[in-house]
């Protein structure tokens, strides 16, 4: 996944100013994102405070690496059961 360029804190500011009442075309044009980008932060950060999203981020990561622990589980019964088999 890509890195962004702009962090929680930044994401955010850009969206209280647009709840301040500048223009979303102008808020792109000063921060260098497009409308798709900004109507992406705003649905998924929308409301919350710097802290939420921190929260946010770090449970994200968190729910990657116990996807990928399961995935891994997943590999490993299915090899095992693979190897039973060929003993049998």
């Amino acid at each position: 996944m890509r890195k962004s360029r702009h962090t929680e804190e930044q994401i955010i500011k850009v969206l209280r100013e647009q709840e301040a009442g500048l223009k979303v075309s102008e808020l792109c044009r000063k921060y260098g994102i497009s409308e798709q980008t900004f109507y992406r932060w705003r649905s998924k950060y929308g409301g919350m405070s710097v802290s939420e999203a921190r929260r946010l981020k770090a449970l994200e990561e968190e729910n990657q690496r116990l996807k990928q622990i399961v995935g891994e589980q997943a590999l490993d019964i299915r090899a095992l059961n693979t190897a039973l088999e060929k003993k049998y």
